[in-house]
């Protein structure tokens, strides 16, 4: 597959991945319906991921209540992500991209060449990609950027 960069203004790229229940989630039933934080991250119960999960499940009401869905996208099976959203009572949706397919999709690069990158996109409920943020040393500044980025598209 080819690394794609997906840049704001781009239509998001459509897929298909499992969640932590074992159920298909498609990227664009939301269009329409909802602005979308699809945040990719390293790894399940990792430090500075843990923070990460445990930060967008304590404003997941604030995201809720602007019209938005949160989705973690990490290489981690399905099982993982059930453990991992288990243990800390997150409420949000986590894709299983086992072969980073989707990682690779939508151009989110590794770190040192190892450590998978940790990237948001904020996508409008048209499809469009209007806000990307990449950080991998700082995992909680991708809560409060995302959130200022939601409230520019009210």
């Amino acid at each position: 597959m080819v690394l794609l960069k997906v840049e704001v203004g781009n239509k998001a790229p459509d897929f298909t991945l499992l969640s932590q229940t074992g159920e298909s989630v498609t990227l664009s039933q939301l269009f329409g319906k909802k602005n979308i934080v699809l945040y990719f991250y390293p790894k399940d119960e990792s430090k500075g991921c843990t923070r990460q999960a445990c930060e967008f499940r304590d404003k997941y009401e604030v995201y809720t209540d602007m019209g938005a869905e949160v989705i973690g996208v990490s290489s981690d099976d399905v099982k993982s992500h059930k453990s991992f959203a288990d243990k800390y009572l997150l409420p949000f949706i986590l894709l299983s991209d086992t072969k980073n397919k989707i990682r690779k999709l939508y151009g989110v690069t590794s770190t040192f060449g190892f450590i998978p990158g940790r990237v948001t996109f904020i996508i409008d409920k048209k499809g469009i990609v209007r806000h990307i943020f990449s950080s991998q040393f700082q995992p909680k500044k991708h809560i409060n950027d995302s959130l200022e980025a939601l409230k520019k598209l009210k």
